[in-house]
């Protein structure tokens, strides 16, 4: 099937899915005609349905992938069938990490790690480090300084290391990468974007290279980015549904989006000729936080490099590429807030020539996936206020097709995850990586139960923050905390006091219901109990020996908690020690120095990954 077919048969699904979803919520209410409340209530409803519904074909077309085609990320992306793995690389590539007042010692633990495997490979000549650092405080700047001087030191001859300190963060992280671009980009070939806490295995990195060296229409490559093992409890459980619905909701997206595919920002390999002469971007014009410096810069460039005839794809496969999870609650929030900020600027590029219409598609996707937000949450909020103040029932509101459809809905949204973990439960081996049968049923429970609490609270938080947006009000939170620790009563009550008032007053709505249907109220229990638990359901998961506790019984288990892969061996992370000494078999899990490091076959990362 061709490209263009694919993405009418999506559309079709898609629009079809819409309109049946609509049409049923609107005979639900329909009975007695519409009264006011029940018009917006619709209009609401109507908001929240397509990124719900192509969420839920995404992942249809992503489980049929991984069953029935032999290699699914080949299937979508055919150039990976012909690569030629063992194909001298002659290229130039320079690895960019911007950083920002980061724990240093993790920086360089990270980079060490990557510099010394892929100087085992024998390509370190191939390669050169940029430490792109925007950080304004002195003593992280003077941490900086001496720990990358050493990195510089320790690795001269085999592979070249560059620090470049940047105090006044002109255009964010997007203006970071653009000042390397004019100062080194005509020295490399290709660039691999890195965040503070990105690691990648030496055959990732190779495959991506390969990629663009012998696909000269292909601009940019974006790997399968997954979370690093955890010994947060929130976090835990976050990874494992994200493990559990990015792989089928991924596969699907790129079966349809093709040479359109998406940009995260960091793990990517992009060809840094068009990237400099096309993907600069512009000064958005007004006043106000929606204007200025694009903020979400990724997905921009993604489409200017796909305006300028190159493909943007990604590797719809785990394979080696990896990242730290917010380890709490309100580090979660402060992420999912700051990202908010900058889709809302893509309202000022959705008329931005010469964009392809599955790319500006995707950039109107974005700003829905948080507008979906307050729609949702004025939908929940007048619909209980007119059970509570009008008669205590919306006017011939059909109970039968309403549970219906929220039925139908529910399973749209858990599709994603659903579908993996039948997936994983199907396959043998899959199922032993990620902790057996009944491990992947009791941490799925657990895991459906956390999204059923956080989506109501992310959706409180994100409505507050886009009701004050307008008014220059919303500045997000502090700067990115990754370790583990126990978030303090008070920061936490001074965050999520809100979401804990709705909730709070939710209950009354829900005691009304009840009077309505019994049936009803326990539908509408998720919606208010997140939020009236936010402070407690903050805390408890961001306990570290409730999160020592689940790491110690493989709750939650990823695979790289199974099998070692030697990136991660290497990293020493806590939650390995833990895990290891629960099992009574710490030193099969001993940690990799760089020497070891260093003399380990470089075709390890290749059959691990395998």
């Amino acid at each position: 099937m061709s490209t263009e077919a694919r993405r009418l048969t999506f559309a079709t699904l898609v629009f079809t899915t819409i309109a049946a979803m609509f049409s049923l919520m609107a005979v639900s209410i329909a009975e007695e005609g519409y009264a006011w409340y029940e018009l917006i209530m619709l209009a609401c409803f109507a908001i929240t349905l397509p990124w719900t519904a192509i969420g839920f074909w995404n992942a249809v077309i992503g489980f049929a992938l991984l069953r029935f085609t032999k290699n699914p990320a080949e299937h979508v992306f055919p150039a990976l069938g012909k690569l030629k793995s063992d194909q001298e690389i002659t290229t130039s590539t320079a690895i960019a990490i911007c950083i920002r007042n980061e724990d240093v010692t993790e920086v360089d633990r990270n980079l060490n790690v990557m510099i010394a495997r892929l100087v085992a490979t024998g390509h370190g000549e191939n390669f050169h480090v940029y430490i792109l650092s925007d950080s304004d405080e002195e003593f992280v700047q003077h941490q900086e300084e001496a720990v990358f001087k050493r990195l510089k030191n320790e690795w001269s001859g085999r592979m070249e290391v560059t620090y470049r300190l940047r105090t006044d963060n002109a255009g964010f992280k997007a203006g970071n990468i653009r000042d390397f671009c004019e100062r080194w980009g005509d020295k490399h070939d290709f660039m691999l974007t890195l965040d503070a806490d990105s690691v990648m295995s030496a055959s990732t990195i190779l495959r991506l290279v390969r990629v663009l060296e012998q696909n000269d229409n292909v601009g940019l490559v974006q790997s399968l980015v997954v979370g690093l093992p955890s010994d947060s409890a929130f976090t835990r459980v976050f990874q494992f549904g994200m493990r559990m619905g990015m792989k089928s909701f991924t596969i699907g997206s790129a079966w349809w989006q093709a040479d359109c595919g998406p940009y995260w920002g960091h793990n990517a390999l992009i060809r840094l000729k068009p990237f400099i002469d096309h993907c600069h971007l512009p000064q958005l014009p007004g006043s106000g936080p929606l204007s200025g410096d694009i903020l979400s810069h990724d997905q921009v460039e993604a489409t200017f490099m796909r305006r300028a005839g190159y493909e943007c794809r990604v590797i719809a496969e785990e394979c080696g590429s990896y990242e730290e999870n917010p380890p709490h609650l309100l580090e979660f929030i402060r992420r999912d807030l700051r990202w908010c900020r900058g889709n809302m600027q893509y309202l000022k590029l959705l008329r931005e020539p010469g964009l392809l219409p599955v790319s500006r598609m995707q950039l109107v996707l974005a700003i829905m996936m948080f507008i979906g937000a307050p729609a949702w949450m004025v939908f929940v909020s007048l619909g209980t206020s007119v059970i509570i103040y009008h008669d205590m029932a919306l006017k011939g509101f059909n109970l039968s097709t309403g549970y219906a459809l929220f039925l139908t809905i529910m399973t749209m949204i858990f599709a994603p995850k659903l579908v993996s973990i039948l997936d994983t439960l199907m396959r043998k081996d899959l199922r032993k990586r990620f902790g057996g049968g009944f491990a992947v049923i009791v941490s799925a429970f657990a895991e459906i139960t956390f999204s059923m609490l956080i989506a109501p609270i992310m959706a409180v938080a994100e409505t507050l923050f886009l009701a004050k947006l307008p008014f220059g009000k919303s500045k997000g939170w502090a700067q990115q905390n990754r370790k583990s620790h126990a978030l303090p009563l008070d920061v936490t009550a001074k965050y999520l006091w809100p979401a804990t008032l709705f909730g709070v007053s939710g209950v009354v709505g829900l005691l009304a219901f009840s009077s309505v249907s019994w049936g009803g109220f326990l539908f509408a229990v998720p919606v208010f109990v997140g939020p009236l638990l936010a402070i407690p359901f903050a805390l408890s998961t961001s306990n570290v020996f409730i999160g020592h506790f689940v790491t110690r019984f493989g709750l939650c288990q990823i695979p790289e908690e199974e099998t070692l892969p030697v990136v991660i061996r290497a990293l020493d992370l806590d939650p390995i020690s833990i895990r290891a000494k629960a099992l009574a078999d710490g030193t099969r899990h001993a940690p990799l120095s760089t020497a070891d490091l260093l003399e380990i076959n470089a075709e390890v990362d290749d059959r691990l990954a395998a």
